[in-house]
């Protein structure tokens, strides 16, 4: 006799996700997902963050910066940002939220009344090819969540401020979009979803991509109803209700924490080791010392302006950067006898040009040393310098956006 026995097709997700144990809802979720990417996506395995110096911990200008000047950098990849009048001093503290240990304080140097168009703001650039996932212009766009946390002093407690992302598209025009925040003196973390833009795209270059603004002071013309659609628009704009920063000195505003990552959710604070927080800052701004025994090429013996020196320029910078000799270059004495009365730039080349084939490689520096008269030179001859070590002088590379 032949028995015959049927069993039902059994999902194992399913089943799995029925048994009695503390899986949790992130956990059935995960047991449910149906691609790799999608428990991937669940999990958050692998960098999310597109925010470089989030956590505010590298400053390589220094402490402090007491700035007036559109464009000025503070701490690494804070951009201070003038319309009308703006003089404020940025400082690299130590106040900070749990689970962190810096922040960036602000506070006004003066009063200023802003008026028109003014603004008194700050801003970071994220590349445009760093933003390419977010498949923005396209049917699928994702969406992207901005977090940070922040506070005020004690005379601005209940201040609110604005938020604001500008998009830039491959026309060349950009898009905003915007949110209001109100500021304690007590650490708050915020966050904000900015939904996809399928009507434009991010230019997929090694230029600007997003900027994120925060707007602390406006003109009337510049404080609005919230633009809470992507919006064509090259403005800073700030929402109906924004405060004025600039109306008391001991005005403070603290900011530490910012992520900006794929997805409508604001996800923990990525925190990364102090090594690669520095070295993705080193893309836009870094710095080499020289050293003892510098080697010192006398091209020609009866001029005194006829002297080179090479520096290496970094790998990995965004482009060609700037090169600016900062701490003392001149007074020390060149091997022979001779003192070194000025030095300056004069070739800067890592292929970082428009159009070379090695944009972001290592590179040289070639810079003039003139000397004064006295000492005796043959053309061709090399002469060393301690003049510029132990950090007496230092060469400043810049490739910011």
């Amino acid at each position: 006799m032949t028995v015959k026995v049927s069993k039902p097709i059994l999902n194992i997700r399913e089943k799995l996700s029925e048994l009695d144990k503390p899986t949790g809802v992130k956990g059935n979720e995960l047991l449910r997902s149906d691609t790799a990417q999608d428990a991937r996506n669940l999990i958050g395995a692998g960098r999310k963050n597109k925010f470089i110096n989030g956590a505010m911990r590298i400053s390589q200008r220094g402490s402090s910066h007491s700035l007036t000047a559109d464009g000025d950098y503070s701490i690494d990849r804070i951009k201070h940002i003038v319309r009308g009048t703006h003089a404020s001093t940025y400082t690299h503290s130590t106040d900070h939220p749990d689970g962190f240990n810096r922040s960036l304080k602000i506070s006004p140097n003066s009063t200023y009344t802003p008026s028109g168009s003014d603004n008194a703001s700050f801003q970071s650039f994220i590349e445009g090819q760093d933003l390419q996932d977010l498949q923005w212009g396209t049917s699928n766009p994702k969406s992207c969540t901005v977090s940070f946390y922040a506070k005020s002093g004690s005379q601005n407690n209940g201040h609110q401020y604005t938020f604001q992302i500008r998009s830039y598209k491959t026309n060349g025009d950009t898009n905003i979009k915007n949110f209001p925040f109100v500021v304690t003196t007590t650490w708050q973390r915020f966050s904000f979803v900015f939904t996809g833009d399928g009507n434009g795209d991010i230019a997929d270059t090694s230029g600007n991509g997003f900027a994120c603004l925060w707007n602390l002071d406006a003109g009337p013309d510049d404080i609005t109803s919230q633009y809470t659609e992507w919006t064509t628009l090259n403005k800073f704009q700030c929402v109906l209700g924004q405060s004025h920063f600039q109306n008391n000195t001991s005005n403070e505003f603290y900011l530490t924490g910012v992520q900006v990552e794929v997805g409508d959710e604001a996800t923990e604070f990525e925190h990364l080791s102090y090594a690669e927080d520095l070295r993705l800052c080193q893309r836009y701004y870094a710095i080499f010392h020289p050293t003892g025994q510098e080697q010192v090429y006398i091209e020609n013996s009866g001029n005194a302006s006829h002297s080179f020196i090479n520096f290496p320029i970094p790998p990995g910078m965004r482009g060609e950067p700037s090169v600016e000799l900062e701490g003392t270059w001149t007074g020390g004495g060149i091997h022979g006898g001779r003192t070194i009365s000025a030095v300056s730039v004069q070739k800067v080349d890592n292929g970082g040009l428009s159009g070379t084939t090695h944009p972001g490689s290592m590179g040289r520096v070639s810079c003039r040393v003139t000397r004064d008269s006295s000492g005796t030179y043959t053309s061709g001859q090399i002469a060393h310098t301690d003049a510029w070590q132990d950090g007496a002088a230092w060469l400043a590379y810049e490739s910011e956006l």
